[in-house]
């Protein structure tokens, strides 16, 4: 593989101006005025240069992407909503490895390097979302982690824990669950079940957690004593959790030192106007944040363009974020935050790390975030996609 030496950016965290050298799909070094006899040289002088973006919760699987625009149909609420994706997702042709496909390419085309995917599982799909993610991820560069996801539910839904472990078998990554409480109403073998598959096969785990107030705080505590109990810190993240956005100081303190203790992540996509998580009091404590899109263009709702640099700043926004090193966390979340949601070590600008990068014509995070410029180039392991 060539050496490629990007002259002249400005690498997110560092003062001055400075080179980095790719060698062999790593950063091999970074530093002013570096020398590379033989190298590609890629000059990129003034711009900021940040690690690959990391989409850390989306639904590929559901999406409408890449075909003709489809009027929203399904009413506000999460019944309705349920049933508009179950009563059309087969006369549209959901899921579509295509459309899938046509979602990654966009994705990496604005600096996405990887995803994590909640792929549904259930009885009348079976494990055909998976298939159709797995195909359309054989033709992209982004790196796609999927998570066995339990949309209608485990427990009211049988034959489902029984399809779950089987895309676990197949190779799926992580597992997922959905409001143990408020679907389920069982949160305690609800999270028995999916903490056990994920004992059982080496997944990492990723609950959507939408019950709110005391009910959602206290089943935060359940995943929290899970997590602890059974070592699995650094492998579980809350999705949404949008109890975090509700609860008192006391009781968000309580939980976060919970997370602290147990190694829990929180993955949020600053969706609507529900609940976000109090990303700066989660980070200063230690918290790994992930951000992610959610649903993209899909019977769920007809939002969602793939940027995550977008999707940074809509976290930004409804953190009511002003100041540049506040705007700087949605960025974090956007980037490493998820990389360490998604268990991927060695992701940075520092050498060694995976030569994964994106380049803006931004003077700092704070611009790159709020006016999500155009990407100048994005880079894979070491390999230049876009230019």
């Amino acid at each position: 593989m060539t050496d490629v030496l990007i002259r002249g950016g400005r690498p997110w965290g560092l003062a001055s101006p400075a080179d980095l050298l790719v060698r062999d799909g790593r950063i091999h070094r970074v530093g002013p005025s570096l020398d590379a006899p033989g190298a590609l040289v890629l000059d990129v002088s003034g711009q900021l240069v940040l690690p690959g973006l990391v989409d850390a919760h989306c639904h590929l699987d559901k999406t409408l992407y890449g075909g003709p625009w489809v009027p929203h149909s399904a009413d506000d609420s999460l019944a309705g909503r349920i049933a508009n994706d179950l009563g059309r997702r087969a006369e549209l042709g959901v899921p579509s490895a295509e459309r899938a496909a046509a979602l990654l390419a966009r994705m990496s085309e604005a600096g996405t390097t990887h995803v994590r995917t909640h792929t549904d599982i259930d009885p009348s799909v079976g494990l055909r979302g998976v298939e159709a993610v797995r195909e359309a991820a054989a033709r992209s560069p982004v790196h796609v982690q999927q998570v066995a996801f339990p949309q209608h539910g485990v427990l009211t839904n049988p034959g489902t824990a029984d399809l779950l472990a089987e895309a676990l078998r197949s190779g799926v990554e992580a597992i997922g669950g959905l409001d143990p409480a408020g679907v389920d109403r069982d949160p305690v073998r609800h999270l028995d079940l999916i903490f056990g598959l994920a004992d059982r096969f080496g997944a990492r785990i990723d609950i959507h957690l939408h019950d709110g107030g005391s009910l959602g705080g206290w089943e935060l505590e359940l995943i929290t004593e899970r997590t602890k109990a059974l070592g699995l810190g650094g492998r579980v993240t809350v999705s949404h959790a949008y109890a975090l956005g509700e609860l008192g100081e006391a009781a968000q303190d309580r939980l976060i030192q919970g997370f602290v203790d147990a190694g829990v992540a929180i993955a949020t996509a600053a969706v609507y106007s529900y609940p976000v998580p109090p990303v700066k009091k989660l980070r200063a404590a230690g918290v790994t944040v992930a951000c992610g899109h959610d649903g993209i263009r899909d019977l769920w709702g007809p939002y969602g363009s793939g940027d995550m640099l977008e999707r940074a700043m809509h976290l930004a926004y409804r953190s009511t974020f002003r100041r540049d090193e506040d705007i700087e966390l949605a960025l974090e979340a956007a980037t490493v935050g998820g990389a360490r949601a998604l268990g991927l070590p060695g992701y940075g600008l520092a050498p060694g790390d995976r030569a994964d990068l994106v380049v803006v014509p931004a003077s700092g995070p704070g611009e790159a975030v709020v006016v999500h410029p155009r990407r100048t180039l994005v880079m894979k392991d070491g390999v230049v996609l876009h230019n």
